[in-house]
């Protein structure tokens, strides 16, 4: 089996600082789309609003979102994302399938089942990814060329919409509207069209359930096993004020021996929490985790009020990471 031990961003981290890329979901918002931007030709009939599926974009938009890349790269940015942060079918259904939680009605234990069989959003799944990879590996190669400098493509895989933590019934603690099997052929979904696009390395972000992160990283290794070829894994926690996982509830410690056996490339936090919030609980994942730390916070809290829609501007962030390269 090939491995990913030898990869060139291993070579990098052990020498520097990697920068990854911004966000892009808020970076769309600033290119002004809107519902008929996102819906194009392809998805001109859907029922329902599609503005807040931001991964369609990719196949409707691919030059605003190629702009978005090239941007992150001409700013610095080592490694960049896919479009893909809800690029499964099982987020996917809900811009495109009927849901009962709509009419007042729990979901039908069966009904994702129904989602994980359904052949259009399986293709759609696919397609998002494939293409989103395909779309950063261009920018990152030619930047990476005009440069001199390699550029990485990291497959980026987001929560889900469902949890199998927790049950949506307060009355019925121990049911679940989704299984772990059905979880885990969704990503698998996902994965594969991440690779087949170029991908460089696989990211499961912005776990809040650290059971559907589980799945991910259990089908990432089936994949892995099946193709006889590996590549590095970056896995990344959002995190409460407390330090705990959102769902989940795991302490930082908990959630790094949760993860531990994957031996990811890097762990590390985003999201959730501004820079001063997150610090305490990287420096504790530092001192546990034998693996490279990442983080990506918000820019502080949510604030309707400011420009950005947070509490801090540029020069605050780049005061709070620099003392976070500093600590080391």
């Amino acid at each position: 089996m090939t491995t990913a031990e030898l990869h060139p961003l291993r070579k990098i981290l052990e020498k520097r600082i990697a920068i990854i890329d911004g966000a892009t979901g808020t970076t769309i918002r600033t290119y002004g789309m809107t519902e008929a931007d996102i819906r194009g030709e392809r998805f001109r009939d859907s029922k329902k609003d599609l503005l807040n599926n931001g991964d369609i974009f990719s196949l409707t938009q691919p030059a605003m979102i190629c702009d978005i890349h090239r941007r992150f790269l001409e700013a610095g940015a080592d490694i960049i994302e896919t479009n893909t942060f809800g690029a499964t079918s099982i987020t996917q259904s809900e811009f495109f399938v009927d849901d009962p939680r709509e009419h007042g009605g729990r979901k039908d234990p069966e009904f994702y089942q129904k989602i994980i069989q359904d052949k259009f959003l399986s293709g759609l799944a696919w397609e998002i990814n494939e293409q989103s990879a395909r779309q950063c590996r261009e920018w990152a190669d030619r930047v990476g060329t005009a440069t001199g400098r390699q550029r990485f493509v990291a497959g980026a895989i987001g929560p889900l919409t469902v949890s199998l933590s927790n049950s949506p019934d307060a009355d019925d603690s121990g049911f679940r509207v989704i299984t772990f099997d059905q979880v885990k052929t969704a990503y698998i979904e996902q994965i594969r069209g991440l690779i087949a696009g170029g991908s460089d390395l696989l990211l499961v972000e912005t776990i809040f359930d650290s059971l559907n992160a589980k799945a991910a990283l259990v089908a990432i290794r089936e994949v892995f096993d099946e193709d006889g070829k590996e590549l590095p894994v970056m896995i990344s926690a959002a995190v409460g004020r407390g330090g705990e996982t959102m769902i989940s509830a795991q302490t930082i410690e908990a959630f790094w021996n949760a993860v531990k056996h994957v031996k990811p490339l890097s762990v590390g936090l985003n999201c959730s929490l501004g820079p001063d919030l997150m610090y305490p609980f990287l420096s504790q994942l530092s001192g546990k985790a034998d693996a490279a730390i990442s983080c990506y916070p918000n820019a502080g809290l949510p604030n309707p009020l400011s420009p950005t829609g947070f509490d801090l501007e540029p020069p605050d962030m780049a005061r709070y990471l620099g003392e976070f390269a500093q600590g080391g």
